[in-house]
This record gives C-alpha cells, sequence and structure tokens, in this order.
C-alpha cells in the first residue's frame, strides 16, 4: 500500500528546500505530513559549489530585466513576492548573515557554502518536514484529485494530494540536475520551449581563435558582444573575462553564452565580439595610434592590456614589435584598432551542461500561474526555480529565483491541502 503524504516536492535543490521550509512552516501542528523527495545521494550540490564554494545567495539589486525566457512581466510579479529585503532578513532568521561585495553580490560572511545549507536543513527539520533521499521520481501520475509518485527501478509508490516538481534543468548534471523533471512536468500536460540548452557556460574557441588559448590564465575586463549575422547587437556585457586553455570564461562571457547559441538557432551567421578597450571606439583608438609619433605601438597597448594579451594582438593585427605611430601602416592600423575594440572571435561550441550553471529554456512560464507557481493545466500540481523558462544572469540572479519562486509554491501549496 502506497504511503499518503499532503505535499510533495520533488527535488531537494534551492528552490526545493525553500518550498518545503514555507509550506512546513505553514503547517506545523496540522497534522499535515510534506515529504520532498531527491533521486541525488548529497542534498544540495548546486547550494555547496555555487560562488566557487561561497555560495551566491542573491545579488543586492534584483529585477526582472536580469532574466531570460518567458515573460518579464510574469518574472517581476514573482520577484516582487520575495525580494532582496527579504532574503537577506529569511536567511539572518536561520542565522546566516550575508555581506555585500563590490560586484553586488551577496555571500554569507563565513564565506563557506555549506552554512547556507545547514541553516535550511536545520530549518527544514525543525518544522518536521522529512527528505529522503536518494528517492528518484521517475513517474508521477494524477489519479482523481490523488497524485501518485513512483520510484524509478521499484515498485514503491507515495501518494500525495499536492505535488511541487522542484526537479532543476539540466545544469551540473551530477547534482541531480539531468533533465529528468522535464519529463514528468510534460506527462502531467506541461509543454517545454523548443530549445533547452546551457545558460551561463564558458565557450571554446574554433580553429580561427586558437591563438587564444595560448594566452590562458589572462584576465581582463572587457566587453562582450553578441552580435547578428547583419552586425545587429543582440547583447552585451562589461565584466571581467578569463582566458583558458579551451577558450573564454569569466563573468562577461558567461552571460553572454546563451545569447549566442539561442541566437544560433535562427541565424547561423551569429557571432561573438570582444572591446577590450571599454569607453573607446575605433575612431578614437585610431586617433591615438595616428598621434602617437615615435613612440612604439606595443608600449601604448600594453599601458592598457596586460603584456600578454597585448603583443598578441599587435602581432594578430600585423603590427611589428618595433613599430612606431610614425611607421604604422594604414592597414596595421586600422586592424589593430578593430581588434582592441570590436574583435570577432570564431567560437565553436560551448562547454555543455556539465560546466553550465544554469539552464535556458523549459517549462512554458504562461502555464504557470504567477500568484501561486500552481500550474494552469494540472490543477494541484505547483512547478518552481529553474524547471520553468527563466534564466538568469551569473550574481546570485538564478538563486534569487529558486527563493521566490519557492516561497510563493510553499505557501500557496498549503491552501490547497
Amino acid at each position: 500500500m502506497a504511503q499518503r503524504v499532503d505535499i510533495a516536492i520533488v527535488g531537494a535543490g534551492a528552490a526545493g528546500l525553500m518550498t518545503a521550509i514555507h509550506a512546513g512552516r505553514g503547517l506545523i501542528g496540522s497534522g499535515k505530513r510534506v515529504l520532498v523527495l531527491d533521486g541525488a545521494s548529497t542534498i544540495g550540490v548546486k547550494i555547496l559549489v555555487a560562488g566557487g564554494g561561497r555560495c551566491n545567495v542573491t545579488h543586492h539589486e534584483v529585477d526582472e530585466k536580469q532574466y531570460a525566457g518567458g515573460s518579464r512581466n510574469t518574472i517581476k510579479k514573482v520577484l516582487r513576492r520575495f525580494d532582496v529585503p527579504e532574503t537577506i532578513a529569511f536567511f539572518k532568521e536561520l542565522g546566516v548573515e550575508l555581506k555585500r561585495e563590490n560586484t553586488g553580490k551577496l555571500f554569507p560572511t563565513t564565506d563557506r557554502a555549506q552554512t547556507v545549507l545547514d541553516a535550511m536543513l536545520r530549518e527544514i527539520d525543525r518544522v518536521g518536514v522529512e527528505i529522503r533521499n536518494p528517492w528518484r521520481v521517475g513517474k508521477v501520475e494524477k489519479q482523481g484529485d490523488t497524485f501518485v509518485l513512483s520510484r524509478q527501478n521499484s515498485d514503491e509508490s507515495i501518494e500525495a494530494a499536492r505535488v511541487v516538481l522542484a526537479t532543476g534543468g539540466m545544469a551540473l548534471p551530477k547534482s541531480g540536475s539531468d533533465g529528468g523533471g522535464y519529463a514528468l512536468a510534460t506527462s502531467l500536460g506541461h509543454t517545454l520551449t523548443k530549445h533547452r540548452f546551457p545558460a551561463l557556460v564558458p565557450l571554446v574557441v574554433g580553429d580561427r581563435g586558437q591563438w587564444l588559448t595560448e594566452l590562458s590564465g589572462i584576465s581582463a575586463r572587457a566587453a562582450v558582444e553578441v552580435r547578428a549575422g547583419s552586425g545587429k547587437r543582440l547583447a552585451r556585457y562589461e565584466n571581467d573575462l578569463l582566458l583558458t586553455h579551451f577558450g573564454l570564461s569569466g563573468p562577461a562571457v558567461m552571460d553572454a553564452s546563451r545569447w549566442l547559441t539561442e541566437a544560433r538557432f535562427a541565424d547561423p551567421g551569429a557571432h561573438l565580439r570582444i572591446a577590450w578597450l571599454i569607453g573607446e571606439t575605433f575612431e578614437s583608438v585610431e586617433k591615438s595610434l595616428m598621434s602617437l609619433g615615435t613612440r612604439r605601438v606595443v608600449h601604448w597597448v600594453r599601458e592598457r592590456l596586460p603584456e600578454r594579451l597585448a603583443l598578441a594582438l599587435c602581432a594578430q593585427a600585423g603590427v611589428h614589435e618595433q613599430a612606431t605611430g610614425a611607421t604604422l601602416t594604414k592597414d596595421a592600423r586600422r586592424a589593430l584598432a578593430h581588434a582592441l575594440v570590436e574583435m570577432p572571435v570564431d567560437i565553436a561550441r560551448d562547454r555543455g551542461f556539465t560546466h553550465a550553471e544554469a539552464t535556458a529554456g523549459g517549462v512554458t512560464l504562461s502555464e504557470i500561474d504567477p500568484g501561486t507557481m500552481q500550474s494552469r493545466v494540472c490543477p494541484g500540481l505547483f512547478l518552481v526555480g529553474e524547471t520553468l523558462d527563466v534564466d538568469g544572469r551569473i550574481g546570485g540572479f538564478n538563486f534569487q529565483w529558486a527563493w521566490a519562486t519557492g516561497v510563493v509554491g510553499g505557501q500557496a501549496a498549503i491552501v490547497c491541502v
């Protein structure tokens, strides 16, 4: 005979734990049961690895403009239900003090992600919510007003009055987010976006960009642009960029990555450009180069960029190391100016979900009531977090979406039981 619970939450990541806490708080003393099921052997892996193991809990300034995917108006409605000050207050209540860094990111003062996870698990225990893992849900069926959750490769099942899908997307599959939740959602009537692909992911350069891999380890602040084949600018991010043994990484690149991938679905000519000198234009750089006189061009570039990068950019533009402003040819001068402010980069691919921090695409956001996170197509079903077609920039925005949807979904689910 199947075990019966009132609310079953599938997934014990950030959104699932937040849902469980708020559902549990609302049902204390009621005799009703909230059960969290997770297929992973270790709970909260994404929390533990986030921010280099420090957990970038949120950002000091969050709005719908920092997200892509579904309707920004819907995203705005959800974020307003549980904002950054409420997030800070929530974690403080759990004993986790947050600090703001120069980037605007908020981290626990301990600089340990384990602090965040431990506090949430203590609260889960306090409010009487049970977590069962590894217990992977292979199938969810609705039979009348009851959901039946079947364990994968087992005869074991659980009945629930309400179900919350907090299964995540496909990023970092070793954490348990391997896309399995999408099959559960579609089996209950939901539709998915046409494409689901890595977001916040490093990029691998193609053959024409291999010279960049020889500069592995160099970091610089730059503007990364995604351009359509026509040259139209689709996205631009100014932040740190890291050159690696495979290509490009760092916040600017990772923010731009999803826009490049998405653009290429419809436009194979979409490409990436880098402005190494932020605030400069082709005209301003060319004017500066023309005014150098007897000064060596390489020295002028080295004053503005890391030496190895400066030398490589000059070499790529055909600028001899001994060239001065007076001896620089027109073609070399123009090539260098273009390389410094709008250098195209041959990108072969991204590094895939294994190295991605988020998933772009997912369950169509229009099928969810933003006031409750309840499904519009399957009453009694709630969807939260990365399962939905919402992905934010790097910097704590995806965690804020997880916290907000978890609070809204957790509070709404208990009204129905």
